[in-house]
């Protein structure tokens, strides 16, 4: 007895769920081979190096391919997709980072030796001196300051004579400024000093107490920086030999006779802190000449009898240029210090 008929109304039984993509179906023979994601079903490595995980039989489509459909019954072609490139293999990226890592130590490396280099380098030079406190003020005392600081009426001298003895000298004639000429600076000095860019030349001429000695002191003005002006040395007057500053007379005073033939001992002083020379030359007040003009040095040495020794006129010409000297420097920091206070 044939069984009964089935119900049109009664819902099939449920098959098996159906797959995300249409199954691929088998190559006819002599037919064009299925790609490798539909030959093993869908377990071949994608692009990116991971397995895929479709169901046997379906094809694995993604972002990265697109289908080019083909004769009818016949499988599609997969192609790359327009604009994609492919991933670079992961072991090309090593290497590129391994470049990319190599060069930024070697240009660290690089940098920081360069700036050790250049910091040992800078080390190395020999340092500029510095400029001492008011040399640049003391440049311009010859016109800033009044004659009566840079050339006081009265200038003491404690332990300046011979023995250890106080001197007082009282100025009895001041010249005016005047350029670095012959009649102003002798040779010698003139020559050593136009080289420094010789600015000007100021002179007057004291009297001791007694007015039996007239010295004639100068103030030459120099610009000099500080390390030029220290290669003058202390030494100045024992390099330039006989060359003696002129005197200053001064008429009708006790200077009146002091010239040229009158000139006993003198004296050069190139202090290193200030971008001047200072000068003194001595004299009899009662106009006898001298033979020979000694250096200060000379005439102070120990058991000397000739009368430019025993007189002192070495002390007066050293003693007046080392107070003359002290003076420019006390009013070359003031100055400055006046210059600092009103910054």
């Amino acid at each position: 007895m044939l069984p009964p008929a089935a119900d049109a109304r009664t819902p099939a039984p449920p098959g098996p769920p159906p797959h995300r993509h249409a199954a691929v179906p088998p190559a006819p023979s002599g037919g064009p081979a299925l790609p490798p994601h539909a030959r093993d079903g869908g377990r071949s490595a994608s692009a990116s190096g991971f397995e895929s995980a479709a169901e046997p039989g379906a094809v694995e489509t993604t972002t990265r391919l697109r289908v080019v459909p083909g004769p009818p019954g016949a499988p599609g072609t997969f192609l790359p997709r327009e604009g994609f490139t492919a991933d670079p293999p992961v072991r090309a990226r090593r290497a590129g980072l391994t470049f990319a890592v190599t060069a930024c130590v070697v240009l660290g490396v690089g940098l920081v030796g360069g700036a050790l280099t250049g910091m040992w380098l800078a080390s190395a030079e020999p340092e500029k001196p510095a400029e001492p406190r008011g040399y640049s003020e003391a440049k311009d005392l010859w016109h800033n300051a009044p004659v009566d600081t840079l050339f006081p009426r009265t200038l003491a001298g404690p332990d300046a004579g011979p023995g250890a003895s106080g001197r007082t000298w009282t100025r009895i004639v001041v010249a005016p400024d005047a350029p670095c000429a012959p009649a102003a600076l002798a040779p010698g000095l003139r020559a050593a000093v136009t080289p420094l860019g010789c600015e000007r030349v100021l002179r007057a001429t004291y009297t001791d107490a007694t007015a039996s000695s007239v010295i004639t002191v100068g103030i030459v003005f120099t610009r000099a920086d500080a390390a030029t002006q220290a290669t003058l040395g202390t030494g100045l007057a024992g390099r330039l030999g006989a060359d003696v500053p002129p005197a200053l007379p001064g008429p009708g005073t006790v200077a009146a006779r002091f010239g040229a033939d009158q000139r006993a001992s003198w004296w050069v002083h190139a202090p290193a802190d200030l971008p001047v020379v200072v000068t003194a030359v001595s004299g009899f007040a009662d106009g006898r000449a001298v033979d020979r003009p000694q250096p200060a040095d000379r005439a102070m040495a120990a058991g000397r009898t000739d009368a430019v020794a025993q007189s002192g006129l070495g002390h007066e010409a050293k003693g007046i240029t080392e107070r003359l000297t002290s003076l420019l420097r006390k009013t070359a920091t003031a100055t400055a210090a006046e210059k600092e206070a009103a910054r």
